[in-house]
């Protein structure tokens, strides 16, 4: 077993810091987000949408978008064999998407439909989501584009999304990593809870 491994399925990290955005973290870096310019705004947003990794989002192009069935096809990237993922996405996010990149159009030169959206080098990017989280007053282990994911897998939960969907949509091997989000109190259990209280 790898160092740390222990540590990585769960939503806490050794030290007891939370590691995802919580729902009101996650509407405040979503505000600065699409407030960012265009070509970050819909990185930013297309990161948070699809809890993708920020290095499968950067290897996104034109033909990774079905635009008229509002999905993304999405390479795991952390997978030995050849693995994708369809995730659906906001139709907002998928009308600004095609605006911008112009998806669902016909290219002059065929070949620019298989170059990456975003030229950018993975730091790029990274430095990008840690810039809306310093903005959103976000701080803390969450406070990266790793808590995006975690927020997304939280999220989907909290939303009733089967825990299947949810595994597939993340690209998880095993359904015992998408389990872990399953840790996180939600709504439901607020819920329970302020009926102890008033007894």
């Amino acid at each position: 077993m790898k160092p740390g491994y222990v540590e990585d399925l769960s939503l806490y990290s050794s030290s007891g810091c939370r590691k995802y955005l919580n729902a009101a973290e996650r509407r405040r870096a979503l505000v600065i987000m699409a407030n960012l310019r265009r070509d970050q705004a819909l990185f930013a947003l297309t990161l948070a949408w699809t809890g993708a990794r920020v290095s499968e989002v950067l290897a996104l192009t034109a033909t990774s978008f079905q635009v008229e069935s509002g999905i993304v096809a999405i390479r795991t990237l952390k997978r030995r064999k050849h693995a994708m993922r369809e995730v659906p996405i906001p139709p907002a996010l998928v009308v600004a998407l095609d605006r911008y990149f112009h998806l669902s159009g016909t290219p002059q030169d065929p070949r620019s439909k298989n170059l990456r959206l975003w030229p950018w080098h993975r730091v790029t990017a990274w430095r990008l989501i840690k810039q809306v989280m310093r903005r959103a007053g976000i701080v803390g282990s969450q406070a990266c584009p790793r808590g995006l994911r975690h927020a997304f897998g939280v999220g989907t939960l909290q939303a009733r999304v089967p825990l299947n969907l949810t595994q597939r949509w993340m690209g998880h091997a095993r359904l015992s990593t998408t389990a872990i989000y399953a840790a996180a109190s939600g709504p439901e259990e607020r819920a329970f809870a302020e009926l102890l209280w008033n007894i």
